[in-house]
């Protein structure tokens, strides 16, 4: 995983409220368990036509939104069923963080346990995003914080684990690995 510190990025609007991970990434797709190429089939059947051609007017599709890194939903995004690959989709499309006002729980999990930094926003926020498409926007991670190009600013909750282990870039296993030397010490200064 790439560490997060802060992400300065335009921004993608998809003004779709609950989002669900079959629309993130068909079940057709779940058939890898690598990450590498599941970007191109990120919202497969709202980029492509029952003949596999590129629809031109979905935003995904556009050139203007390459190299934007941050993807702004209606409520409820991720909702549905538990796939990992949901993220693992959207990080290989180039996504690093989303917002919304509402992720759903599996979806959020997934994600911080993978790299995608999930950002939940007040209404008012969430509505100048909705109506801004493209906007320039700071996230930083340490202070948690969004900041707006207005230089409007909100908070977004995160628990403490979760954002040790994004702004290190690693994952809950290799948090785990760090700190095996601790752990060794401890183990062998142990009376048996």
């Amino acid at each position: 995983m790439q560490p997060i510190r802060t992400i300065e990025s335009r921004t993608v609007v998809i003004p779709v409220t609950n989002i669900d991970t079959d629309q993130i990434i068909p079940a057709r797709f779940l058939t890898t368990t690598t990450r590498e190429g599941l970007g191109k089939q990120a919202f497969a059947d709202w980029r492509y036509d029952a003949n596999g051609a590129v629809k031109s007017d979905f935003i995904l599709n556009k050139p203007e939104i390459a190299g934007a890194t941050i993807l702004v939903a209606g409520r409820n995004f991720g909702c549905g069923s538990s796939r990992e690959h949901a993220p693992w989709a959207l990080l290989d499309f180039g996504f690093r963080a989303v917002i919304s006002t509402e992720i759903a729980d599996i979806f959020r999990n997934n994600s911080l346990k993978n790299g995608l930094l999930p950002i939940v926003v007040d209404e008012k926020t969430h509505e100048w995003l909705m109506n801004n498409p493209g906007a320039n926007v700071k996230i930083d991670l340490e202070t948690t914080t969004l900041t707006l190009p207005t230089g409007a600013t909100a908070k977004f909750p995160i628990e403490g684990f979760a954002r040790v282990c994004l702004m290190n870039g690693v994952d809950e296993l290799g948090f785990l690995l760090q700190q095996a030397p601790a752990i060794e010490r401890y183990e062998s200064a142990r009376p048996f």
